[in-house]
């Protein structure tokens, strides 16, 4: 694998947690979103005030996902999460992501959504299954 350093103050590599790599799948009204869904996780334990990390991701067109923290399909550090997702436009052009929420501001809040996940130590990655959202 290749770790990028950035040199700004001649300090060593940021610390970083184990992660567990956490896939799925999700779908929107029974059929695969055919867009990009932005994923969010939400740590529900305390937050790590030294060295905090933000984890999340995208799904493909056909609803699959893997979370990322440090790179790519990396996973997630330990601990107990809640899910988020909002779907919008992704503008590769402008790299942005905008616009309306498809799916209506339905699961854009941590404190209400009730799609979560509990990482624990493993080698092997955490299969979240099918996650079925609704637009109504």
């Amino acid at each position: 694998s290749i770790f990028i350093l950035s040199c700004s103050s001649g300090v060593e590599a940021p610390f970083t947690k184990t992660t567990v790599p956490v896939i799925g799948k999700v779908t929107v009204d029974g059929q695969e979103p055919g867009g990009s869904i932005q994923i969010k996780c939400f740590n529900k334990g305390e937050t790590d005030q030294e060295n905090p990390t933000v984890s999340g991701g995208f799904t493909k067109k056909d609803g699959t996902f893997e979370l990322s923290t440090y790179t790519t399909g990396d996973g997630l550090p330990v601990g107990d999460y809640t899910l988020t997702f909002v779907w919008k436009k992704l503008d590769l052009m402008t790299r942005s992501y905008g616009g309306p929420d498809k799916l209506k501001k339905r699961y854009d809040d941590p404190k209400k959504s009730k799609i979560e996940v509990s990482v624990k130590e493993s080698e092997a990655p955490i299969d979240m299954g099918v996650i079925e959202l609704k637009t109504k």
